[in-house]
């Protein structure tokens, strides 16, 4: 039996996108996802679309001509990648306020944004003595793998960031106003509105990594490469290692925290009932809920394992 080769389309736009144009994309993507193989998670906001996709590349060549005609063919910031294997089960379609949740109405990063910084030029920035670079991901997600020398701010949730940055970010500058403020994320959104942000408080001199720590690692080879670890991304494949293939790290499916290889290793760690992440979290009765779903999983695994042999 011959595999198929999945194409995965990280993407994101930021401009005005209205309630009724929303709804009808929102009709035709699932039409498409009903004659086709098509998943993953797309997220549309009255401020934009972002979300990742997964399928054939006919069906992706599609799926992306028709977004061009309802974003008026505004860059999407793609970012390709390939897989044997699915990353999503189905097509999960969520219309919120915001298509990445800060929680600051009154910025708009299609109007104002930083500076960008492509790859190539990204090692230099990060090596000058007078930039701070700041990692806007989730603690969860630095965790795993982050750029050298970068500052964590450890929010649990995005629209921490703002907070973070009142109470903190001004220590790290140190009244410098000649400092040059970088910042990156796993690809490019949430920079989008961070330097936004930065930009409404009347910070200067902000950057940020075009598509990416996904970009990065797509154009810099390993030699030349200052990210640590593996990048988190929002799938099945959990984490992306410097060849952008899947990594070492799992989900626990208790928690949804990523383990490692290590973690797994640890005497907390159960497959699909807990790790050491969330061995407090859970009751005895939600333990053995999850026990027998992770008996269900493992059968079914059996099964199609003997369907795909004969």
């Amino acid at each position: 039996m011959k595999g198929k080769n999945y194409k995965i389309v990280s993407l994101y736009s930021f401009f005005p996108f209205q309630e009724n144009l929303i709804l009808d994309l929102k009709n035709k993507l699932l039409e498409i996802e009903n004659e086709n193989d098509l998943s993953g998670l797309l997220i549309f906001a009255s401020e934009g679309i972002n979300g990742t996709i997964c399928a054939e590349k006919n069906v992706i060549d599609i799926v992306i001509n028709l977004l061009d005609k309802y974003t008026d063919n505004r860059n999407l910031n793609i970012k390709i990648n390939f897989s044997k294997k699915k990353v999503f089960k189905k097509l999960k379609i969520k219309i919120k306020k915001e298509i990445v949740t800060m929680g600051c109405p009154e910025i708009n990063p299609s109007e104002n944004n930083g500076t960008y910084i492509d790859s190539a030029d990204w090692n230099k920035l990060i090596k000058n003595q007078n930039t701070i670079v700041i990692d806007t991901r989730n603690h969860y997600e630095v965790s795993l793998g982050t750029f050298q020398n970068s500052i964590n701010p450890n929010t649990r949730n995005f629209s921490d960031f703002p907070k973070w940055v009142d109470d903190h970010l001004d220590t790290h500058l140190e009244n410098n106003e000649s400092t040059k403020i970088a910042m990156f994320c796993t690809g490019g959104i949430r920079c989008e509105k961070a330097t936004s942000l930065l930009k409404k408080k009347g910070y200067k001199n902000i950057y940020h990594l075009r598509g990416g720590i996904l970009q990065y690692l797509h154009d810099i080879p390993k030699e030349e490469n200052l990210f640590d670890g593996e990048c988190y991304v929002f799938d099945k494949r959990v984490a992306l290692n410097h060849e952008l293939e899947k990594g070492s790290y799992s989900i626990c499916h208790a928690c949804g925290m990523p383990v490692s290889i290590q973690d797994q290793k640890r005497k907390e760690y159960r497959k699909g009932i807990q790790c050491h992440f969330c061995i407090d979290q859970f009751s005895d009765n939600d333990r053995k809920r999850f026990e027998e779903r992770q008996k269900q999983i493992d059968r079914l695994k059996v099964e199609n394992h003997k369907i795909y042999q004969n």
